[in-house]
């Protein structure tokens, strides 16, 4: 499942969706997770009714599950909704290493409905190696 976090440091979960320096991206599983990538942003970043701004941040998070940010606008929201993304905001900057932590943990057990759905989203994308190896033996 690929998260992703919007950042002004790319250490901690510390930005506005709108006017984040950077998103960074990592793919989580029960068993770990792993660095995706950096989306880097330049530019005008604060608030000025510029929805255009958010066009090339919705394609930076497009293939992830969940968004975790510090605030997020309303539209911003709706637009990441629509895109089937679970926008989770952070109340405090908190450590993105120690929110993949808690998410890994989260998936070995029982995750709530709202994660199991963010997870089907994701099972719908990726390719499943049971499948065919079921397939192969047959």
């Amino acid at each position: 499942m690929k998260i992703a976090f919007a950042t002004q440091d790319k250490v901690h979960v510390d930005a506005h969706f709108g006017w984040a320096k950077s998103i960074v991206t990592y793919d989580v599983t029960a068993e770990g997770h792993t660095f995706v990538e950096t989306f880097d942003f330049g530019g005008k970043l604060e608030e000025d009714g510029d929805e255009d701004k958010l066009a090339p941040k919705l394609e930076a998070v497009k293939d992830c599950a969940i968004l975790y940010v510090a605030a997020i606008g309303g539209s911003g929201a709706a637009r990441v909704v629509a895109l089937k993304i679970h926008p989770i905001k952070v109340p405090q900057p908190e450590p993105i290493e120690g929110i993949l932590v808690k998410l890994r943990d989260v998936l070995k057990g029982t995750p709530p409905p709202w994660l199991r759905k963010a997870l089907a989203k994701d099972g719908a994308r990726s390719y499943d190696f049971e499948e065919d190896d079921e397939v192969s033996h047959g």
